[in-house]
């Protein structure tokens, strides 16, 4: 079937159904011709319909633009353009033959895409991925919107979509898909988290890998390969030949709020999957390689890379800038996300030659934008070009992953010694970074692991990464992970370093709950998941990335002591205050809202070269809360701590790291009270003690006095 046309009009970009067809718009400056080729279906071997368009009816400046009538949507397309090819001088690209991807599309279908022949082979016709034409939009979205969760009281659980359910033991009906994840939100409610940090799910190229990886039979699995930016990756859909893409990630989304979780997306707007010069014309490069890209002034055939994926987004170009804005509000007006996570954010913050900028114009028009006014924007604060900002971001709203944070609580809870200032300072909220620009500890993602390096239990297992899995001879991935094996490295049978790694992951989940700012865990760290080393997992869509369901049963007492331990910091408000501590009396209070201590009280050991030990007392913020006090000693010796008089509220035991399951955590009703007025703290261990005024509970463990060894003074 033949439809008719008329010359539409440039605005919107995309494909739009309208009431008398679908009008199609896409933008390039420079191209001197476009057709478009209309698909029945992503796998069709050849378009039912070729149109095109006249430069004198079809174009309105740089915008080329088409009304096919009566078309129906579930059509899929893509575009043919016409121009000059001149990559060296003006960066253009032009090639009649290469169908491209319209950037502006609201779902793709792959087809028959085959990155691998392309590179090989060359262009193939009709081998390209296809967008797909998105009915009316009709979603009943039952009153749902974001959920404005304010930034003092997230807690950020970082997942992989796949990866949550694709392993056999998750028993969902979808295997690593969005409406997968549905099932497991029960889960994650029971977890306590406010808010999942979802690794990339707008449309990726799973064929980006290099060749050895890719004859080994690995694929791009993380997604950080990003090929369309206002499409769902099909691969998370169960119907998406149907079109379904954006209703299956809405009923996520709707699911989610429902439960009371916000969404957070990690977006990739530093490169794309088209790579360098040597790299396929998939869609930016076909239509505008010159703006899109940062290219080198003297030679524009080579592509500028600050992000080791062999291209840079041209970020603070306008056109650009226009498009990213359109993307991000567009998946918080449309698909009602709660946030963004910007990767690798400081490339963003380059010129088109590569130069940091003191004010880039893109990371300012994310801030101070209306439609984003309420939503979370985090950067990852670097680039792999050595661009750090941690502390510097530029804005006001802009949050960061917090490096800093990350490397001093491994090193110090791995056994340095020399650091006890500087963990206060993080567990404070990293005022150091923060304060001097008028920011708050608000603006700090604490973090002990992420996507990016080892799990939490591998960062107790393993002081090397085995990463051979990825056939790149174990070259990929951070060589210094500021780890520590506990005496052995990988899997053992010794009850003695399994109880001590165990202890330490508890260290570390403990000290990143008990901090200011926002915390951030790694999904199945709570379950103690492994990799078996792999400290760069991002090709291994099988049990090296999985979640592996099993292990919620088997390290059932991790998970309880994770859910415990987030739900002290919940009873807190004293843990999540917008405002950095200043040590000193509040309004209204004679009390100071935290005092430092060391083995004695107001007498932290700042000074001494060889601490491994700090304890800190944080005054109630709200007449209901608990008092807190918290000892640390990371050293491999037993210390006794003083412990402050709260009078008339008592001291009871909260967390202690140094004991045996089930006494490791105690929930308020279990809570044993404190006898002493010192108290004996592990080698390797962290005691917190909540201070009430009355009895929480009956004291369930049938203790009434902490064992110690501590001489009373």
């Amino acid at each position: 079937m033949t439809y008719r046309v008329s010359p539409g009009r440039h605005y919107p970009l995309g494909a739009t159904v309208e009431s008398r067809g679908v009008n199609f718009s896409i933008h390039s400056r420079y191209a001197r011709g476009a057709e478009l080729l209309l698909y029945a279906a992503a796998t069709s071997p050849e378009p039912f319909q070729v149109i095109e368009l006249d430069p004198l009816i079809n174009r309105t400046f740089g915008y080329w633009h088409v009304l096919v009538e009566d078309l129906p949507p579930g059509v899929h397309y893509t575009w043919r353009l016409h121009g000059p090819y001149d990559p060296y001088g003006h960066g253009w690209r032009f090639d009649p033959r290469v169908e491209l991807l319209d950037p502006w599309a609201r779902a793709l279908n792959l087809g028959h895409w085959d990155r691998r022949r392309r590179l090989d082979k060359g262009v193939r016709p009709h081998d390209s991925p296809r967008a797909v034409v998105l009915a009316d939009d009709d979603y009943d979205w039952e009153g749902d919107t974001p959920l404005c969760i304010p930034s003092e009281e997230m807690i950020i659980y970082e997942l992989h979509v796949g990866g949550f359910t694709r392993h056999p033991s998750s028993g969902v009906r979808y295997p690593g898909t969005f409406l997968g994840l549905i099932e497991k939100i029960p889960y994650l409610q029971r977890l306590g988290i406010t808010h999942v940090e979802l690794m990339p799910v707008m449309a990726f190229d799973e064929q980006d890998v290099p060749e050895g990886v890719w004859n080994a039979g690995l694929r791009n699995f993380w997604g950080y390969s990003p090929l369309s930016l206002f499409s769902p990756h099909p691969g998370y859909c169960v119907t998406p030949e149907q079109g379904t893409h954006r209703r299956e990630f809405r009923d996520l989304v709707k699911a989610l709020h429902r439960a009371g979780i916000g969404v957070i997306l990690d977006v990739v707007f530093n490169h794309t999957c088209e790579g360098g010069a040597g790299g396929p014309m998939l869609s930016f490069k076909g239509f505008a390689n010159e703006t899109f890209y940062c290219l080198d002034a003297r030679d524009k055939g080579v592509y500028l890379d600050f992000t080791g994926c062999g291209n840079t987004i041209n970020a603070n170009h306008p056109l650009v800038i226009h498009f990213i804005l359109a993307v991000l509000e567009y998946w918080v007006r449309e698909m009602h996300v709660d946030g963004f996570r910007f990767d690798l954010a400081s490339a963003l913050t380059r010129d088109g030659d590569g130069r940091p900028l003191a004010n880039p114009p893109l990371i300012w028009a994310i801030e101070l934008a209306d439609t984003l006014a309420e939503t979370k924007v985090i950067a990852e604060a670097w680039d792999a070009a050595g661009l750090y900002q941690v502390g510097s971001f530029p804005g006001y709203r802009w949050m960061e992953w917090n490096g800093r944070y990350r490397d001093s609580i491994r090193r110090f809870v791995r056994g340095e010694r020399g650091l006890v200032a500087e963990v206060a300072t993080r567990l404070a909220g990293s005022s150091d970074l923060y304060e001097a620009n008028l920011r708050q500890p608000i603006n700090s993602i604490n973090l002990v692991t992420c996507h990016d390096g080892f799990t939490l239990w591998d960062l107790v297992s393993y002081n090397h990464k085995h990463n051979l899995a990825n056939h790149e001879d174990n070259r990929d991935g951070m060589d210094d992970n500021l780890s520590w094996n506990c005496g052995v490295e990988g899997e053992t049978e010794d009850p003695a370093i399994l109880a001590l790694r165990r202890r330490q992951a508890k260290n570390l989940l403990t000290l990143l709950l008990l901090s200011q700012g926002v915390p951030m865990l790694l999904a199945g760290d709570e379950i103690l998941r492994t990799q078996k080393g792999n400290n760069n997992p991002w090709c291994q869509d099988n049990e090296i990335g999985w979640f592996d369901w099993s292990l919620v049963e088997q390290n059932a007492a991790m998970l309880r002591f994770t859910r415990e331990l987030i739900a002290l910091r919940k009873r807190h408000r004293s843990l999540r205050r917008r405002h950095f501590l200043s040590g000193r009396p509040q309004p209204g209070a004679a009390i100071p809202d935290i005092a430092w201590h060391g083995l004695q009280l107001h007498r932290p050991p700042w000074s001494d070269p060889d601490a491994q030990f700090l304890a800190f007392t944080l005054a109630p913020v709200e007449p209901d809360e608990p008092w807190l006090h918290v000892m640390i000693n990371m050293g491999e010796q037993a210390l006794c701590f003083e412990i402050p008089e709260i009078a008339p509220a008592r001291w009871y035991l909260a967390l202690d790291t140094g004991r045996p399951e089930p006494r490791d955590i105690c929930p308020p009703a279990d809570q044993p009270p404190i006898e002493d007025c010192l108290q004996l703290v592990r080698a390797r261990s962290i005691l917190v003690l909540e201070g009430w005024h009355r009895q929480p509970g009956p004291g369930a463990l049938g203790v009434t006095a902490l064992d110690s060894n501590c001489p009373r003074s």
